[in-house]
């Protein structure tokens, strides 16, 4: 089995373009949206969930404590590109908080967002909680309360008709694939 690992928008590009795949697993529902009808050998189905958090350098120069602090003057905030799931969940939770922060950049991915702020290139990014547990103590996470916070279903699905597409969603949606994911910080759906 070969795995391979890019922005969601990216990887569904590539599948439509041709690339060989027999699964896609997504950071979120959006890019389906340009996944061809002909491709989906199977429905889409919520093997887990992500929430966002905000990443500041492990020293915090700039005193971020919460999300209140995003329209602060000055404040070098980095977010994901808006047709990414991580950039879509931004988007929702900046609605919803009804605030238009100024932001320095807007990466490809999560994992470039949170690179400019593991070498000091920005003083917050928003992305998922998972980012911020796997970047360890290059960056300091600062929880989004729950009650504002925007949760992301990550759909799976089948396109191709080899029988080791089923098998491979079958073992993510089991008991121990969602131990796997819990382990790195996801949330059953």
């Amino acid at each position: 089995m070969e795995l391979s690992f890019a922005a969601s928008s990216t990887i569904v590009q590539q599948v439509a373009e041709g690339a060989p795949a027999d699964v896609l697993a997504l950071a979120g529902p959006g890019p389906l949206d340009h996944l061809p009808a002909e491709l989906r050998r199977s429905e889409p189905v919520v093997f887990t969930t992500n929430s966002l958090s905000l990443a500041v350098p492990p020293d915090n120069p700039a005193g971020v404590t919460g999300v209140e602090d995003l329209t602060t003057e000055g404040l070098r905030l980095v977010v994901c590109q808006p047709q990414v799931p991580c950039g879509e969940a931004t988007s929702a939770l900046l609605t919803g908080l009804g605030i238009d922060p100024a932001v320095s950049s807007q990466e490809r991915d999560a994992r470039a967002t949170i690179t400019k702020v593991e070498l000091g290139e920005a003083d917050v990014g928003i992305v998922y909680r998972t980012d911020v547990a796997a970047a360890g103590d290059r960056v300091l996470g600062i929880d989004i309360p729950g009650a504002v916070n925007v949760t992301t279903g990550y759909p799976i699905l089948a396109v191709s008709d080899h029988e080791l597409a089923a098998a491979f969603i079958q073992e993510v949606l089991s008991g121990r694939g969602q131990q796997h994911l819990a382990d790195a910080g996801f949330v059953a759906p």
